[in-house]
């Protein structure tokens, strides 16, 4: 099956198959092409260009395959689809619109039960999320309605969330467990994440963060926690082959640096690389020990010094921020300002979850990257792509406008620039979604 895009107002997010993460003042420019085609095969890019002239049109012609590119009238004429082939050929016109890479999640908590609206209205009386967590709410309290619901109902209800991601322009998702803290309940989980992998055209990654909060058995008992994740449920997820990665939330009235130094290289004796969540309370140690652990990603980063930064400096592990949470909470955001002036990558995700981020519209995140973050909408653009692309191990198949790449990719209506896509983030602009075609 072969799919032409035509008449393409501008092709953005083009980037060199050896591109896999953009640092620093890279993160400044958005490649495009104005008046653009782009040619997908078996779900793969397999070109794209500029329309000479501006013009593309489709005809039959007995005497050529078909022909998408520079014309063959020659500079100023126009490019001719020839619809004449043997090959099964699906044209789209996006009329002008914007066509880029579906935006790519890389933090996500979407498998979960019921929500925890009733917390809202703690948070609205002026309850912090770690004050919450102590009066035994918030990851326990999902951890409780999980535990009460079947597999199927779990899958029923997470997949609502999953269309709802989709159309929104996600087409890459990282889903974390978290929510079960048993060896029964985080298996649980992470089958209904195999199953949305199976059953979607979405690029998902898994990760199981049995560290997340210390399960209600264990209460007083952290260490012992540590101990089963440790020798009964690393063992037992490892053995169904359902994480990609491990994370743990390193981070103050949660995990210690030390366990989380005992749970990372426990996991590598799987082969488990880490995802850690760090600093989003307090200065915690967990970008350090991510680092020291080659962690494919840290996020949160909204409590942060220099140190992290220095640490990052000249590391493979991503920064990733979580500006939804800083949003619904009303905590500070990260430096990513700082970040990319000292040269570092970052990436912006949803953390979508039902206690302090309860939505998965990367194009919020976008907006908020400019809004409250201070990024261009280049730079925002950059970490909703490719950076997140690469902050959960994806960024040689997705994130990108790239021959070789998935074709995982937003057709919006025709827009004035890539500023208004953050600039009127409300105003439904989606066309059409193609995700793996």
């Amino acid at each position: 099956m072969k799919t032409i895009i035509y008449n393409i107002g501008t092709l953005a997010g083009i980037l060199p198959e050896s591109k896999t993460m953009l640092k620093g003042s890279e993160m400044n420019h958005v490649e495009c092409i104005e008046n653009a085609y782009l040619t997908i095969e078996d779900g793969i890019i397999t070109d794209f260009g500029p329309c000479n002239g501006g013009y593309i049109g489709i005809q039959n012609n007995p005497s050529h395959d078909c022909v998408a590119g520079p014309s063959p009238c020659g500079q100023g004429g126009s490019t001719v689809l020839d619809t004449n082939t043997t090959t099964e050929i699906e044209y789209i016109d996006a009329k002008g619109g914007f066509v880029m890479p579906a935006f790519c999640d890389a933090h996500t908590h979407i498998v979960y039960a019921g929500c925890r609206d009733g917390e809202f209205r703690d948070k609205i009386a002026g309850l912090s999320y770690e004050e919450i967590a102590a009066r035994g709410g918030g990851i326990l309290n999902s951890a409780d309605l999980l535990h009460e619901t079947s597999e199927e109902e779990l899958y029923r209800q997470s997949m609502e969330r999953v269309n709802e991601i989709m159309a929104m322009g996600t087409g890459a998702v990282e889903i974390k467990s978290g929510y079960g803290l048993t060896l029964e309940d985080e298996l649980k989980m992470l089958r209904v994440i195999r199953r949305i992998k199976e059953t979607t055209p979405l690029t998902i990654k898994s990760t199981f963060l049995g560290a997340h909060a210390v399960g209600r058995a264990y209460k007083g008992r952290q260490a012992d926690y540590v101990d089963h994740i440790c020798k009964d449920m690393l063992p037992a997820v490892a053995a169904e082959n359902l994480a990609d990665f491990v994370d743990v939330f390193t981070d103050k009235g949660f995990f210690t640096v030390e366990e989380t130094d005992k749970i990372l290289s426990e996991a590598a004796k799987y082969g488990i690389k880490p995802k850690i969540h760090a600093n989003e309370l307090a200065v915690s140690g967990g970008v350090q020990v991510g680092v020291k652990h080659n962690a494919q990603s840290v996020d949160h980063l909204e409590a942060t010094t220099d140190a992290e930064i220095e640490c990052l400096r000249n590391s493979g592990t991503m920064p990733t921020m979580l500006p939804g949470c800083s949003f619904f909470l009303g905590i500070e955001f990260g430096r990513a300002k700082d970040y990319i002036n000292a040269g570092l990558p970052v990436a912006l995700s949803s953390d979508y979850n039902p206690g302090s981020s309860p939505s998965g519209n990367m194009r919020f995140v976008m907006a908020l990257g400019c809004i409250r973050m201070r990024l261009t909408p280049e730079q925002s653009f950059n970490a909703c792509t490719i950076n997140s692309a690469y902050a959960m191990g994806v960024s040689d198949t997705v994130g990108s406008i790239t021959v070789g790449k998935k074709a995982n990719l937003i057709i919006t209506k025709p827009l004035p620039s890539l500023a208004f896509i953050p600039y009127s983030h409300q105003t439904p602009i989606i066309e059409k979604v193609i995700l793996n075609k």
